[in-house]
């Protein structure tokens, strides 16, 4: 029996509880967890914006130690830090055979599946597929990525979403060049990766925008040099620090209509805009044909950071390594299990940056700004 935050029903509130975990089966990997990163994906989650079967366990950000593994696994042995890798391609699908994992037709596979059950008996899924919001769980053997030499196995955990797609979004779906403007919309776990990592790409000014002014430290420490609070006149403001054109990139970390309209408008003529926010399917953004033409933007979505975790990961580690990245300062509130549901209450409200579940001495709370 272990610990989990179990999601009963989409719109439920999670649920505090024992589950029991079968043994590894063939291709299988058992996992004791450090920690877990509370992802606004996850939020997504639980209150529909993503489709999920339920009741699961939710959480995708985390990394552990293997503690047994199942029949025909070769990759990892017991004893062996991991980092939970959600969206596993599957190397033969039209996506990857292109060189596109991060849009793998398979990646998702594991998350119909039944892993775990309550105490009476009820079906657990894994969230997506790897259910991180628990002392323990099993995945398949392809879903577990090594922890790089020299990262600290908790800090880790940050590194299998946050970081991946923060800077996989300046570095592969924007392709931000030395000297190119960034803004980046949304100040959260993942904004202040992709400000991280427009420093490490030598972008400047940098510019942040979030609804809450007490995210403007954190923005600066990550790397932003202009901080500036969403408005009406956000776009306006923007490029009047980026010379009256315009950033030549904007990232959008929220996934509303509103702000990614407002990212796209803050950018050059001939600027790109990347998408990385989860936004319901009832946010429309719209577009005149007219301005299509006349500004000749970019606009793409980013899934995963557009990465490829055997090329990125050990890039980002490096970083780390060198101290151009900071995993810590990324963590704005070090929590337990059971203040996931409070960590949720912080991300509705845009409070803090990420909270990471430490599955052994939690040293703070949710908190606000």
């Amino acid at each position: 029996m272990v610990r989990a935050a179990v999601l009963p029903a989409v719109g439920s509130p999670l649920e505090i509880t024992e589950i029991e975990l079968p043994d590894p089966g063939p291709g299988q990997v058992r996992v004791r967890l450090a920690a877990a990163g509370v992802c606004h994906s996850d939020l997504s989650l639980a209150d529909g914006t993503m489709r999920v079967p339920t009741p699961c366990v939710l959480g995708h950000e985390g990394a552990g130690t293997v503690i047994a593994v199942g029949e025909g696994v070769t990759s990892v042995r017991p004893g062996a830090e991991v980092i939970l890798n959600w969206a596993p391609s599957c190397g033969s699908c039209p996506a990857c055979r292109i060189g596109e994992g991060w849009l793998c037709d398979n990646a998702l596979a594991g998350a119909a599946s039944v892993y775990a059950h309550r105490p009476d008996g009820t079906e657990l899924h894994p969230g997506l597929n790897v259910a991180a919001f628990a002392e323990e769980t099993v995945v398949a053997e392809n879903c577990l990525l090594p922890v790089p030499e020299g990262i600290d196995l908790t800090d880790a955990a940050l590194l299998g979403c946050a970081v991946l797609t923060g800077y996989g979004a300046v570095h592969n779906s924007a392709a931000v060049r030395e000297g190119e403007s960034v803004v980046v919309y949304g100040v959260g776990g993942v904004g202040l990766a992709t400000l991280q990592s427009a420093r490490i790409a030598g972008a400047g000014p940098i510019v942040a925008v979030d609804v809450s002014p007490g995210k403007e430290a954190l923005a600066r420490a990550a790397g932003a040099t202009d901080f500036v609070l969403a408005s009406d006149k956000t776009a306006k403001q923007v490029r009047a620090l980026t010379d009256g054109r315009g950033a030549d990139v904007a990232v959008e970390c929220v996934g509303r209509a509103e702000t990614i309209r407002t990212a796209w408008e803050s950018t050059r003529r001939g600027g790109r805009t990347t998408v990385v926010g989860i936004g319901g399917k009832d946010q429309q953004v719209t577009f005149n044909a007219l301005e299509l033409f006349h500004w000749g933007r970019t606009l793409s979505g980013c899934v995963y950071g557009n990465c490829d975790p055997a090329v990125d990961l050990p890039a980002l580690a490096e970083h780390a390594r060198a101290g151009r990245l900071d995993l810590r300062s990324l963590v704005t509130d070090r929590i337990g299990l059971s203040d996931i549901p409070a960590a949720f209450d912080a991300m509705r409200g845009a409070r803090g940056g990420r909270a990471l579940v430490e599955f052994q001495a939690p040293r703070s709370s949710p908190s606000g700004d």
